[in-house]
């Protein structure tokens, strides 16, 4: 008998079919010609006022770009894109750490959105000043909020420079405007000048705080104060919502002593919790309010004419800073300048006078 015979067996094993792949291919393929195709300052501006998202995110990278070129062409899109835009209620978001700024903005941008509001949220994070670095962890605070199709969320690290930061927020303002978002929320780093920098870019000011950290008045600067449209006193829930009720009173009385807005709004104080969507929509409540009050008296419009002055000034400065700073002749001058003025070989007001003089007589 031969051994090496093969047996038969009941157990028959067919081909299975090839697994489709787990990227679409044509998907990826549009995806990576707009990631490699160099687009034109059309195409820039016709894709993001067809809501390309892909497209909003490369202009809003050159925005942020500090290379000449990147921002020649980011002016050139802004240019093209500013009638387009102003059409949205712009929120500026402060508040002291811990206070649950981003649970807060994403309940209340998920109210919007599920009433069919489009939502972009710009968050500028705090850096390390050593490593320049940062954080940009909104995206992942904000799971949910960062997958809704009616939002866009974009992280903006700070790097040490606010007022650049600043200016580039305001730009990338215009170009979501642009995009057909109807409404802009902007957090602030929350320390610092932040606040005064965002203020003067928003159409409200809302200060997000928490009860029951002892002393809340004492943490707070009279000029953020001061700047306040309106305060939601967060986390009132649970064992919270007597300190929380007792936190809005006395933030209340601190108001009243503060004179009247230019605006003629009154500030107000709410009591919310983020985490059970308790008082969010009385929040948003306040912002229309406060929207449609000061659109009535024309302080509105009279606001944002003053803020794009304001940002034209400050964009001038900006760009004399640098185009001092980077000077080579100057740079060179300023290694000797600075060792004669630590030396007391010469004073500090000469110093300045001589770097001036030299690069405005170029």
């Amino acid at each position: 008998m031969n051994s090496n015979k093969p047996k038969d067996s009941a157990l028959k094993v067919n081909k299975g079919i090839e697994q489709p792949p787990s990227v679409d291919a044509n998907a990826a393929s549009r995806f990576l010609n707009i990631q490699r195709k160099t687009l034109t300052v059309n195409e820039y501006a016709n894709g993001i006022l067809k809501g390309n998202r892909t497209i909003l995110s490369k202009a809003i990278t050159l925005v942020e770009s500090s290379l000449p070129d990147h921002q020649k062409i980011a002016q050139q899109i802004i240019e093209k894109l500013l009638p387009h835009s102003g059409k949205s209620i712009r929120v500026g978001i402060s508040g002291v750490p811990g206070a649950g700024k981003s649970t807060f903005i994403e309940a209340l941008g998920k109210h919007l959105t599920a009433t069919n509001y489009k939502l972009a949220v710009l968050a500028i994070d705090p850096s390390s000043e050593r490593s320049k670095g940062s954080i940009l962890g909104d995206k992942t605070r904000m799971e949910e909020l960062s997958n809704d199709p009616n939002a866009f969320i974009r992280p903006s690290p700070s790097a040490g420079s606010l007022g650049g930061v600043a200016r580039k927020t305001r730009e990338t303002v215009i170009l979501c405007e642009a995009a057909g978002f109807d409404t802009i929320f902007i957090e602030t780093v929350g320390v610092g000048q932040s606040e005064t920098a965002v203020h003067s870019m928003v159409d409200f000011f809302l200060l997000v705080q928490i009860a029951g950290a002892g002393d809340e008045l004492q943490g707070i600067k009279r000029g953020i104060m001061e700047m306040a449209d309106g305060i939601a006193i967060n986390k009132a829930d649970g064992s919270n919502i007597e300190k929380a009720k007792l936190a809005a009173a006395e933030f209340r009385n601190a108001l009243h002593l503060f004179p009247l807005s230019a605006s003629g709004w009154s500030p107000l104080v709410l009591t919310c919790s983020s985490l059970y969507n308790n008082g969010i929509t009385q929040v948003w409540d306040m912002i229309e309010n406060y929207s449609q009050f000061t659109k009535k008296n024309g302080y509105f419009n009279a606001r944002r004419q003053n803020q794009s002055q304001y940002w034209m000034y400050e964009t001038i400065n900006n760009k004399l800073h640098d185009s001092f700073y980077y000077d080579k002749t100057i740079e060179e001058m300023l290694k000797t300048l600075e060792k004669d003025v630590e030396n007391d070989k010469i004073s500090s007001f000469e110093a300045a006078r001589q770097l001036l003089e030299k690069y405005f007589s170029r």
